[in-house]
């Protein structure tokens, strides 16, 4: 006779449903703050942002594109409002549409050499994918989809201009294939698995 059928309902309670087992392994998260796994990451205002900007395009404007590329990807921003991150990105964007695509890959690979480079390629990442949802977020996903036998009209609509969206797009495509070039499929990796989110 199976152990099923030597109990009956009335005799086999959920009470054992009731204990709690992580409070018992002492590897729990129950018996540690988990908030100490994450380190604190410093608060960056839109003032600061700003004030990053003035400086990243100084450098653009004075023809040394690396060194506002790195400005940008050295302080990324983690923790801050809505407005500091969207107002990073669009400077982090202005720097990638500056740089010819015949220098993507030596500026890439200089970047990635140099100490702390493979953690700002990361970032570059981030904020690559950030940018392209944002490029498909303008004023088409703000339109509510309608109903055309399975097809979606999220785009934009014949003969209305969808060329700002679709140049931001062109740009981010051609510095993620570069950044992969470079960083390997390991920097994929690693951006979707971070905690952190800019």
């Amino acid at each position: 006779m199976s152990i099923i059928q030597q109990h009956t309902s009335a005799t086999l309670g959920d009470a054992w449903r009731t204990i709690n087992i992580d409070a018992l392994t002492e590897d729990s998260s129950v018996n540690f703050d988990t908030s100490t796994l994450h380190p604190p990451q410093p608060e960056i205002t839109e003032a600061d942002v700003r004030g990053l900007s003035g400086q990243v395009r100084q450098l653009l404007r004075g023809g040394d594109a690396e060194g506002a590329l790195r400005g940008c990807l050295e302080t990324p921003v983690y923790n801050g409002t809505d407005a500091a991150k969207d107002a990073h990105l669009q400077t982090l964007t202005e720097v990638l549409q500056s740089i010819k695509a015949s220098d993507m890959t030596p500026l890439l690979k200089r970047i990635y050499e140099s100490p702390g480079g493979s953690e700002c390629l990361d970032v570059l990442m981030k904020y690559i994918y950030k940018g392209m949802a944002g490029s498909q977020g303008g004023r088409a996903s703000k339109m509510a989809p309608q109903p055309t036998g399975g097809f979606s009209q999220v785009g934009g609509r014949p003969g209305a201009s969808n060329e700002p969206a679709s140049a931001g797009m062109s740009v981010m495509l051609s510095w993620h294939e570069k950044l992969v070039e470079v960083a390997g499929l390991g920097c994929i990796g690693r951006t979707m698995t971070d905690w952190r989110r800019v």
